[in-house]
Order: structure tokens, then C-alpha cells, then sequence
């Protein structure tokens, strides 16, 4: 198994983080598309380090075109020496539309020609294949040597994508080389939608669903004792209710039985009852959602919960003293060996 961490979106901070990470023994080092570029970070990681995988977890794909991704990817491949992972994500139609001021489609089939497209321009600007991409969103048929970076001495960038419906777990299957499992997830949604639909989408393109670097684990709740545990269960109770309140998540708590929680959230968003809503976390829910114990307890329990089935975790721990850093250590290669 890998273990990966967050990079900080801080550019200042991004050297010292990204040596400390590849000194502790990580195997990767992500950032996600909140407050600030996902991308610029890496072109400071890249620089700073020699064998950690840099990534997106996850970047929002349609605000920027293909192309645009396809650039400063190809850059970030060539600059880490083949570690980069483009990893993207649909975003919600709200989002997309109100917050990035786009307009909208329906974002798998957006999505599958998304990462069509930026292949194939990889595709030209590795061998001069000639650009003749066209399909209902994008097109892609003109490359001119003057825009072309040319080759580089690396593979394509690994393509990852965020995905929890069966269309998007097809499409992973089909065209990526991973998948970035959303927070949002329990080991039952996991296992009879996101690994069937992934097995489908891997048939139909005819290649081994193994090949298919299976990432994340939803939410990790540890601490020193059962004291700490406990005070780290509410934020993990609050986030998980943001989600619950997503009608796009819905279906992972039907599956568990849990359909209605989701109406009822969504109704105390809109309230603006945001405090309140992580009350509605129960303990079961809390159990399927999050992986929860002492540091002594939490390393069996991950390796536990992904039982041969996930690739990469994402595991960190406050680290303020040396002791707390041989224990990272320690715990990092107990889930390494897994």
C-alpha cells in the first residue's frame, strides 16, 4: 500500500512541506482545489524532491479546457521527471455554474472527452500524431509547431479522477488509471457500486481492473487516547453532513438505508442550520464513513477496512516532538508492508 499526504497550498510553505513529507517516507504528496491552484504547487514540490508522486486530489476539470490542463501537466511531467498525477473532478452543478460561472453538460460524458481530448494532445505533442479529435463538447484538430512544447523523455501523466456514480466508476475503468475515492463512502457503496461499475468499464475497454490504482479511504478519526478520538469525531460528524446534504450523494446513503437524512440535511443547508446538522451523525453512520481509534488501534483497523482492496491512502498525524515522528514513521511502514 501507498501513503500519501496533503500539500500545503501555501507556495511558501510548499518546499519545507514536500522535503519533510519525502524525509518521513511518504509515497505521494496531493493537494486539492479549494482557496487556492491545486497545480502550482508541484512546480516547487517537483524542484524539491526526487521519488515522491506529485498530484491533484482533485483539480475541477471544467473550468479550465483541456488544453489548458494538458499544458501545465505535461510541464509538471517533464519537471518531476514522469511523477505527476493529473487528478480531476466534476464539481456540482451549483458550483459550476454559480461559483465558476460556466455553463453546464452532463458531466460524465463531459468528462470521458475531457480526457479523451487532453490524450491526444499529448498524443501530438509526443509523436506529431496529427490533432483530429472531435467530439460533442470539445475539438481538437489544430497544433501548430509554434504552440507545441514537443516531447518529453516520460509517459503520458497518469489521469485519476474523483468518481462515486456508476457512470464516472465506468469511465475510470475505461479510459484512467486510477480513482480517487470521495470521503463520501462506505465499504458497501464501495464495494457493490464503485468496484463492479470500475470491473465493467475495465471490460469493455479490455484491460485488468488491477492496473486501476484505487485510492483513499474516507475519513481517518485517531488520537492518542480515547479522549482525543472522541474530540476528533466532530468535525469528521460536521463534513460528513456538508456531504449528506448533496442530493448529487444521495445514492450512497440509500444503499445503507439512510435515503431520507439526505432531504432533511439539504433542508437545514438551506436554513443556513449548519451547526446543527452534524447531529444528525450517528454513531453507526459515523462507524461506516470513518475509520476510528487510538494510534495503538488505528493501523490494523485501516489495513483492516481496505482488505486488499485499496491501493493509496492518505494517513498523517500531528507531528510536534521526535517520538512523534518515529511513530509516523513506524505506522507508515506497517501500512507500506500491507
Amino acid at each position: 500500500m501507498k501513503v500519501d499526504t496533503g500539500l500545503p497550498l501555501d507556495l511558501a510553505q510548499v518546499p519545507a512541506a514536500a522535503r519533510r513529507a519525502e524525509a518521513l517516507g511518504y509515497d505521494g504528496g496531493f493537494t486539492p482545489e479549494t482557496g487556492h491552484d491545486p497545480f502550482l504547487p508541484h512546480a516547487l514540490a517537483a524542484e524539491h524532491t526526487e521519488r515522491l508522486t506529485l498530484g491533484t486530489a482533485v483539480a475541477i476539470a471544467f473550468p479550465r479546457s483541456p488544453m489548458a490542463t494538458a499544458q501545465i501537466a505535461w510541464d509538471l511531467q517533464k519537471l518531476s521527471k514522469g511523477r505527476f498525477v493529473v487528478g480531476l473532478g466534476t464539481q456540482v452543478k451549483g458550483h459550476i455554474v454559480r461559483r465558476y460561472g460556466m455553463s453546464w453538460n452532463p458531466p460524465g460524458p463531459w468528462l470521458r472527452e475531457y480526457i479523451m481530448m487532453m490524450r491526444a494532445i499529448w498524443d501530438s505533442w509526443q509523436n506529431g500524431t496529427r490533432p483530429s479529435f472531435e467530439g460533442q463538447f470539445y475539438r481538437y484538430t489544430l497544433m501548430t509547431p509554434f504552440f507545441s512544447p514537443g516531447p518529453i523523455d516520460f509517459p503520458q501523466p497518469k489521469v485519476h479522477i474523483s468518481a462515486i456514480n456508476p457512470y464516472n466508476c465506468r469511465l475510470v475503468g475505461e479510459l484512467c488509471d486510477g480513482i480517487k475515492l470521495h470521503g463520501f463512502n462506505t465499504p458497501t457503496y464501495l464495494k457493490e457500486v464503485i468496484l463492479p461499475n470500475i470491473a465493467a468499464g475495465a471490460k469493455k475497454a479490455g484491460r485488468d481492473p488491477k492496473d486501476i490504482e484505487i485510492c483513499g479511504l474516507g475519513f481517518i478519526i485517531t488520537g492518542k487516547n480515547e479522549e482525543e478520538v472522541e474530540k476528533a469525531k466532530q468535525p469528521a460528524r460536521q463534513q460528513i453532513s456538508f456531504y449528506a446534504s448533496t442530493r448529487t450523494y444521495k445514492p450512497v446513503l440509500d444503499i445503507e438505508g439512510w435515503g431520507d437524512l439526505n432531504q432533511e440535511l439539504f433542508g437545514m443547508s438551506v436554513e443556513g442550520k449548519w451547526p446543527e446538522m452534524a447531529s444528525r451523525i450517528t454513531d453507526d453512520m459515523l462507524e461506516q464513513f470513518a475509520v476510528i481509534g487510538t494510534h495503538d488501534e488505528i493501523v490494523k483497523k485501516i489495513k483492516e477496512k481496505c482488505a486488499s482492496v485499496i491501493d493509496r491512502v492518505n494517513f498523517s498525524l500531528p507531528t510536534r516532538t521526535p517520538d512523534d515522528e518515529e511513530r509516523l514513521k513506524a505506522m507508515m511502514k506497517e501500512l507500506q508492508a500491507a
